[in-house]
């Protein structure tokens, strides 16, 4: 055998070796032997059951529901929620900081747990960074269960299992629910953290959340299990070292939670949960559907036709008039591209509003969105892209990150069809929603949520946005109306660098669709 060819030979199998035992260090085994866990149904011995119960009652097969729209009252009506559970707190999150709202909704957990309350916690292991020993900690007390959803045993950094296991590591755990007592809960595309609730000063997301009761908890508790007693979760204990004991807990979290602004949030008496529960406010009583992803897809064992991608194409099949879009991170590549256009071509009205360059928070996504706008464009595809600053936002000064501009950017993940029905969820209308991250939200038969949602494409959203357009010639310039009534046109994209718009042309040419 030649000597070069023995030497490749060996180095493969030393590289095979190496890979394999690898793996055995850093992916994390099965759970074996764990009995499955389930939801406690909504009782009448709750207040929240109670509610839900009467609703019920008065509104046989239906869902009553609340749009959150507000940052401030989707924060608080989870500490609302939190407060208000008598037996169980389910909660499933993608991304979770321990900043000051992560921190409140944290320490308004475990007080739950001691009060008796069962508190489920899982969450995705990607988005909790630094957060190891407060989750630990968390896990050991009383009544509390904290599972990672495709975890890495490299904890630091853990984007070393992305090497050996890439796999399993590229899916993760999308999905945002909060539910209390089986009765209630609040489902949306707003993660845990400061600037998905316009705390403080700094990066702020525009996003919708809804308040739920009825038919279709039932649905998100089961969703909720099947996730819980997945293969791709473990337990904390498992993966993590033993965390701080509860005394060092608790003066962690005081210290973020104990200020005059949180005593507020806790105690304001008009938030939308809080009324609720107080039975003081009424909900819209409709048919509302659980569209969810089989956990199953975190380790890619969901055959296509399953996935929530599919489940929302069937659920789409029959729209007469329009599709209202809105999402942050918008890469409709071939499949979108076709369905789209094909609806222009049978006279339905297309319009998608997502993140301007400006605005977006991964630059990399906006190019893989920049290949597509032309052609849809030319199909008759209305566009709106979001201004960094619209009228609601409280930022006073652009916050320019590497590969991106953020300073109120979209995060919302929503769209009307024909002005009755509404879809708010975790899903981005781009492959990596469709096919590798696991994603859920309600389809809501309501044309009063459909039509505001639609009419928010009317005058208020072109103040907003800058409104892309072809010339005849081909050229792209971007239209942006002025305060004073003119429209102000731009031949690049507004508000951007020269460096960036090369960064973005760059990135176009790159065939990374599917990892968007």
């Amino acid at each position: 055998m030649p000597r070069l060819l023995r030497w490749l030979l060996l180095t493969a199998a030393a590289v095979l070796v190496a890979v394999l035992l690898a793996r055995s260090w850093f992916v994390p085994a099965d759970p074996v032997g764990r009995a499955p866990v389930s939801a406690i149904a909504a009782s009448g011995e709750t207040p929240l059951g109670r509610l839900m119960l009467a609703g019920s009652a008065a509104h046989p097969g239906r869902s009553g529901v609340l749009a959150l729209r507000d940052p401030r009252d989707a924060l608080a009506s989870r500490l609302a929620l939190i407060e208000a559970a008598r037996v169980s707190i389910d909660v499933q999150y993608y991304i979770w900081h321990a900043d000051a709202s992560g921190s409140l909704l944290l320490a308004a957990l475990l007080d739950a747990a001691q009060r008796g309350v069962r508190v489920r916690l899982l969450l995705d292991d990607i988005g909790v960074s630094g957060m190891d020993g407060l989750l630990a900690a968390l896990d050991a007390q009383p009544n509390v269960e904290v599972r990672l959803f495709n975890p890495s045993l490299v904890r630091r950094p853990k984007l070393i299992s992305y090497l050996f296991d890439f796999a399993r590591m590229n899916r993760r755990m999308h999905n945002k629910a909060l539910i209390a007592d089986g009765a209630a809960a609040i489902v949306g595309g707003r993660n845990i953290g400061d600037e998905y609730f316009q705390v403080g000063q700094g990066v702020f997301f525009h996003d919708l959340d809804v308040l739920a009761t009825g038919a279709v908890i039932a649905e998100t508790s089961a969703a909720f299990d099947a996730y819980w007693n997945s293969r791709s979760v473990l337990d904390v204990d498992h993966v993590l070292d033993k965390g701080p004991g509860l005394r060092d807990l608790r003066r962690r979290l005081d210290e973020i939670t104990r200020s005059a602004d949180a005593e507020a949030l806790r105690k304001d008496p008009t938030i939308s949960s809080r009324r609720y529960a107080a039975g003081e406010l009424p909900l819209e009583w409709t048919r509302v559907r659980l569209v969810v992803d089989d956990p199953a897809k975190g380790h890619g064992e969901v055959d296509r036709s399953r996935l929530m991608i599919a489940q929302l194409g069937r659920l789409l099949g029959d729209m007469d008039r329009s599709l209202d879009l809105v999402s942050a991170y918008f890469v409709p590549a071939g499949a979108g591209l076709d369905y789209l256009t094909g609806l222009r071509s049978q006279g339905r009205r297309v319009r998608v509003l997502t993140n301007a360059m400006s605005a977006t928070d991964v630059l990399v996504v906006h190019a893989g969105y920049a290949k597509f706008r032309r052609d849809l464009l030319r199909a008759g595809v209305e566009l709106f892209e979001l201004k960094p600053f619209g009228p609601d936002t409280r930022i006073s000064e652009q916050q320019v990150q590497p590969l991106g501009i953020s300073g109120a950017s979209l995060h919302t993940k929503a769209f009307a069809l024909d002005r009755d029905r509404i879809f708010i969820g975790s899903f981005n209308f781009d492959p990596r929603s469709a096919l590798f991250n696991c994603e859920m939200g309600f389809l809501i038969e309501s044309s009063s949520m459909a039509e505001r949602m639609a009419q928010a494409f009317g005058d208020r959203m072109l103040e907003a946005s800058y409104q892309p357009r072809l010339w005849a010639d081909g050229t792209m310039v971007w239209d942006e109306p002025m305060a004073d009534g003119s429209v102000r046109t731009h031949q690049t994209e507004p508000g951007t660098r020269a460096w960036q718009r090369a960064v973005m042309a760059a990135l176009a040419w790159l065939p990374i669709e599917w990892l968007l």
